[in-house]
Parts: C-alpha cells; sequence; structure tokens
C-alpha cells in the first residue's frame, strides 16, 4: 500500500509531514532525504500499532495536486 505524506517546511528550514489517511501519523526531519525515511517509519509503526490493537488498518484513498495560481 502507498499513502500520500504532505510536507511542510518550516521556518527554520526543517521539514515535517502529516499522512491524511492515518490520523495522528507525522514526522520530521531536517532534510527531505531524512523526512522521507522517518515518514516510512512512521507508516509502518502506525499500521502496526493498529493492527496490535485489532483495528481496521486505513485503506489509502487520499491524492495530491498541484494547482497553478496567478
Amino acid at each position: 500500500m502507498k499513502y500520500l505524506y504532505v510536507v511542510e517546511r518550516a521556518k527554520d528550514g526543517s521539514y515535517s509531514a502529516y499522512v491524511p489517511d492515518l490520523p495522528g501519523c507525522t514526522s520530521c526531519g531536517d532534510i527531505l532525504d531524512e523526512l522521507r525515511i522517518n515518514v516510512a517509519e512512521a507508516v509502518s509503526l502506525c499500521i502496526e500499532g493498529l493492527r496490535e490493537k485489532g483495528e481496521t488498518v486505513p485503506a489509502p484513498i487520499s491524492m495530491g495536486e498541484m494547482v497553478e495560481a496567478a
């Protein structure tokens, strides 16, 4: 399964991300490469936690697109 994550850049130059289809699943990193690794681990941990609790793992349904603004 592939989950969409949304990346936000902080004023200090670091990055954070959240996964819309996994509420509470967030991560951060000083650089994008670090964030990518961290968010993949966070998603795995979130799914593992849901399974351990016997809860349903939400299917990935979110999509992302960009819009050009004038």
